[in-house]
């Protein structure tokens, strides 16, 4: 069958609406491996994270895209333009680190006007870009205070000011709420959220946070042991996991291990190895079905758990068990169940429907098939 292929005109614009593309990037430290055969395809405007744990490469990756290390292998492409004998200081990109890397010496206008001096732009034009960049972040009236007085808020906007008045076409910005209390943190999400849709210029975050991730990002990658496992929609990435990592990585899931004993139209039918038989139905996906025998994951989110203190109505996936713990988060409560079989399960229930729980009340425990995903090992 003859392939159909773009004209020219197309190829041309698809690759326009790319910021920034990794086509097989490898980097290696002293032969140990730290990423591993890396694509992406970053689209203008998007706001995209790299997440993984602590080790997983993803701020390598980051310092590669800005030009501070050098790949071993592979290509990064920014707007279309290969990267491999640009300097980090030619690049089209600023990045903002996690301790934010201010001048404690200059003032918050000192600080966000140090690259537009060192590009000699001229003294009008400085300070129309300094006090736009500094409206931005909302930071006006803080232009002549020092760093050292500043909160960790208040420093967090500055050098995002200090990156955005060069007026990059990528912000690079290295677990940039990492330093912030709690509290704070929410509240900065909210205007870094704010921020990069009112410049619609593309931010590419590297976090461990997965809420931060889910709810800043259009689009995630996760990455472990220099590999990365999945890109996708945060909806994709937390209810379309792709692997066993994944799943367990973003929020908390169920994990069982087990082998499929039966297909039954959409739906399997899965022993674990504690002994559950379980009915699965498998989601309308390009995905083929496993095969008979196949050892595989179950992931069952906590909060799709349910739990009663009498037999449900149900013939699938229901199992009896004992309260082991409770812990009360406020809106919900979180408990361990010990079933009868030993197996445990975490579930989470709604507050005000979790309050006959307490340690050692015997509950069943139950899910929907189609709130249970199958994995490969």
């Amino acid at each position: 069958m003859a392939q159909t292929s773009l004209p020219p005109s197309a190829i041309a614009q698809a690759e326009a609406a790319l910021d920034v593309e990794l086509r097989q990037v490898s980097k290696s430290f002293d032969g140990e491996p730290a990423v591993r055969a890396a694509n992406l395809a970053i689209h203008q405007g998007e706001f995209f994270s790299i997440l993984g744990p602590s080790g997983c490469g993803k701020t390598t990756v980051l310092r590669m895209i800005a030009g501070f290390e050098v790949p071993s292998a592979g290509e990064i492409i920014i707007r279309g333009r290969p990267m491999g004998r640009v300097p980090a200081y030619r690049r089209p990109v600023n990045m903002v680190f996690q301790n934010y890397a201010l001048f404690d010496h200059l003032s918050v206008w000192d600080n966000v006007a140090f690259g537009l001096r060192l590009q000699r732009v001229g003294r009008a034009q400085l300070a129309q870009r300094v006090q736009q960049a500094l409206h931005l972040v909302k930071m006006e009236n803080f232009a002549q205070r020092f760093p050292s007085y500043l909160s960790g808020g208040q420093q967090q906007r500055v050098a995002l000011a200090r990156a955005l008045v060069n007026r990059p076409a990528v912000m690079l910005l290295d677990e940039p709420l990492g330093a912030l209390d709690l509290k704070l943190r929410k509240q900065m999400q909210v205007e870094l959220s704010n921020l990069q849709r009112t410049l619609g210029i593309t931010f590419i975050m590297v976090t461990h946070d997965q809420e931060e991730a889910l709810s800043l990002s259009d689009r995630i990658a996760v990455m472990q042991a220099g590999r990365i496992e999945q890109v996708g929609s945060p909806s994709e990435i937390y209810e379309y996991p792709k692997t066993p990592f994944v799943a367990d990585f973003i929020g908390e899931t169920n994990l069982l291990s087990g082998q499929i004993q039966q297909h039954q139209g959409t739906h399997l039918r899965v022993l674990t190895q504690q002994g559950l038989r379980v009915l699965v139905q498998h989601p309308p996906t390009s995905v083929p079905l496993p095969a008979m025998g196949a050892a595989v994951f179950l992931s069952v989110r906590p909060e799709n758990i349910h739990l009663s203190p009498s037999p449900p109505d149900t013939d699938h996936n229901c199992y009896p068990g004992q309260v082991s713990h409770v812990m009360y988060l406020g809106t919900h409560v979180h408990c361990i169940v010990q079933l009868t079989n030993g197996a445990q399960l975490m579930a989470l229930q709604p507050n005000r429907s979790g309050r006959w729980l307490r340690p050692q009340t015997p509950v069943y425990v139950r899910w929907s098939p189609a709130d249970c995903l199958v994995l490969g090992t």
